[in-house]
């Protein structure tokens, strides 16, 4: 084990023991897998994989294809791996095998139909609580992973400046930047973008449109390092920026900075996102808070691109220090278009940590 899955593993066997589990059943995919990753540190690349890990350390790994089965056991050289084209079925039968131990399944919203149906007659119970509190709170070794993943995406934003010029292609600025993480041995990110004026209402998978003057930039990069992702959102303008784009992102700029004042353990979700939409209220922009207009306010990042809590203002979770996450009020501007603003934050005790380091600006490049 590396030294964050070793501590991982030891707060995953406390917190079981303090529930009064014998063990969780965990599942996850190439998208999503935080869970699994938590239990195991095995991210999985193609298929599912599930993975029962019990209170005294063992664990096993089931996966649907023998390329990844071959993936988790160099991964996972201390777990027993196995590959099954039904490891719905697999995991049952060894469940079975276990008789009336406690076991927990998280989380709910992946678990296999099967297994849910299966243990509602059985002894399951519903671990994504559990492992929900260790995710969201995290220790100071997985706060610095976060750390180092945001230093990297403010590099990756660097090369995302220089990659924007007019007459390229959204793909070809994507290229850059992923040309870059990978030299530097970043082999996850996940971004999106956006380009154009008043006409452009969100972010997308980079496409073939090619850069014009004038244009607003917007993307989100989120690479991984550690197993960790953190977050950069940013806008930028091909020239120099127009009274109208200054005036828009003066908004945004008061949103983060309202959302950020408030944070400290102890806060809930709800506050953070009711102080960066109160700010778009008192400039006459209520409507563009609301979800025609954007998804979240901000979320969690740590062993998934957009962990638990959505910062939006109907979710009560309430912030530990240790928490990292975004703030970021990304919607729509009448007068210019879609524009994004956020860097990846810890809570702390009494406020919070920014790893932020490219500024908190409508930035621009050359036209």
């Amino acid at each position: 084990m590396n030294t964050l899955h070793e501590e991982r593993s030891a707060r995953l066997r406390s917190a079981m023991t303090e529930a009064g589990f014998d063990g969780v059943l965990v599942c996850g995919n190439a998208w999503h897998c935080d869970y699994l990753r938590y239990a195991t540190d095995f991210p999985p690349i193609e298929g599912d994989a599930l993975a029962i890990v019990l209170a005294d350390g063992e664990t096993e790994i089931l996966v649907d294809s023998p390329g990844e089965a071959d993936r988790a056991r160099i991964a996972c050289p201390d777990a027993s791996v196995a590959w099954s084209d039904d490891i719905v079925g697999a995991a049952i039968r060894r469940l079975e095998a276990m008789g009336n131990r406690r076991i927990a399944t998280a989380p709910a919203t992946l678990m296999p139909h099967g297994i849910a149906q299966w243990g509602v007659s059985r002894n399951l119970a519903d671990g994504t609580d559990l492992i929900d509190r260790l995710l969201l709170n995290k220790s100071a070794l997985e706060v610095d992973a976060v750390r180092r993943a945001a230093a990297m995406a403010a590099r990756g934003y660097r090369v995302f400046m220089e990659a924007c010029r007019v007459g390229r292609a959204e793909y070809e600025v994507s290229a850059d930047v992923e040309a870059f993480y990978r030299a530097e041995g970043c082999a996850e990110n996940f971004m999106i973008m956006g380009s154009g004026g008043r006409e452009v209402r969100g972010m997308h998978p980079p496409g073939e449109r090619r850069l014009e003057p004038g244009d607003l930039v917007t993307t989100e990069l989120t690479p991984c390092v550690d197993g960790y992702y953190a977050q950069i959102c940013r806008t930028l303008v091909l020239g120099e920026p127009s009274a109208a784009q200054l005036r828009a992102f003066d908004v945004y700029n008061e949103a983060v900075r309202a959302g950020y004042a408030v944070l400290r353990a102890g806060v809930t979700a709800s506050a953070v996102a009711k102080a960066e939409n109160d700010v778009f209220r008192r400039h006459g922009l209520e409507k563009y808070t609301t979800s025609e207009y954007t998804r979240v306010r901000g979320h969690g990042c740590g062993l998934f691109v957009d962990n638990k809590p959505h910062i939006l203002e109907d979710v009560d979770t309430v912030l530990g220090a240790g928490a990292t996450l975004i703030v970021h009020p990304n919607t729509y501007h009448p007068e210019v278009g879609y524009m994004v603003l956020g860097d990846t934050v810890a809570v702390t005790e009494d406020g919070y940590e920014d790893f932020g380091t490219v500024p908190l600006e409508l930035l621009s490049v050359p036209a």
